[in-house]
């Protein structure tokens, strides 16, 4: 009886099951089908490189006539790099003054290094007792001799040509800075100077005018008439 009622019950839900799947089915083949569209992809980096090539061929090429240089970005070139500062703003006959004084000042600092150094020795030598040290007579003229008589003096001048070398060595160092820095405010100046309005319309005027204060009541200040002349650009 209890096998008999179990098999009922699964028979149930087995026609419930078919029921629904059948309805499901029905109502799929009553809904009509639409027409199949082509998919059609697009993509968005391909467009944006073709638009990005044609803003290539559509931008136009800097007119270096109206170009004006920025003054922080010369200044800055100019600190970071002697020269770059008048390559940014397209005045390069400056170069040569700029990297010739640089040269010039390292060629002079090394000479007068080096001559410092020899007269030094040569001083050190001329003042201790050994007669060993001799370096001092690559600077003696020809057939002159340093004796008991005249050592006092030419320890003297040794010692004052090794101060010169040495001064001079050191200014040597001093005007190199100083192109240095020079070479900055150039490029500074120069890039202020590139935004200057320079106009061909320059005028000369000459006019009337009343020589001071017209309304003052003071007989000791009294006013006239004279020339005003005025420049105007």
């Amino acid at each position: 009886m209890l096998k008999t009622l179990q098999y009922n019950i699964l028979l149930a839900c087995c026609l419930t099951i078919a029921t629904t799947a059948k309805a499901q089915i029905d109502s799929l083949s009553a809904v009509p089908i639409e027409q199949e569209q082509p998919l059609v992809v697009v993509d968005d980096s391909l467009d944006g490189f073709l638009d990005a090539v044609s803003v290539k061929k559509v931008k136009k090429k800097r007119d270096w006539a109206s170009w004006r240089p920025e003054t922080k970005r010369a200044m800055w070139l100019s600190l970071v790099l002697p020269g770059a500062g008048q390559i940014y703003n397209r005045k390069y006959w400056k170069l040569p003054i700029i990297y010739g004084g640089f040269v010039g000042c390292a060629y002079a600092m090394r000479w007068n290094n080096m001559m410092y150094h020899d007269y030094s020795q040569a001083y050190m030598d001329l003042m201790d007792d050994d007669p060993k040290t001799e370096s001092y007579n690559q600077f003696m003229h020809l057939g002159a001799k340093i004796t008991d008589a005249n050592i006092a003096r030419y320890q003297e001048l040794f010692r004052k040509r090794k101060d010169r070398y040495r001064r001079w060595r050191d200014l040597s160092f001093f005007v190199m800075v100083g192109v240095y820095a020079l070479s900055v405010v150039d490029a500074y100046v120069d890039a202020s100077l590139s935004e200057f309005d320079i106009s061909d319309d320059l005028t000369f005027e000459v006019a009337p005018a009343v020589m001071g204060n017209p309304t003052a009541l003071n007989p000791y200040k009294p006013t006239g008439i004279g020339l005003q002349c005025s420049l105007t650009f």
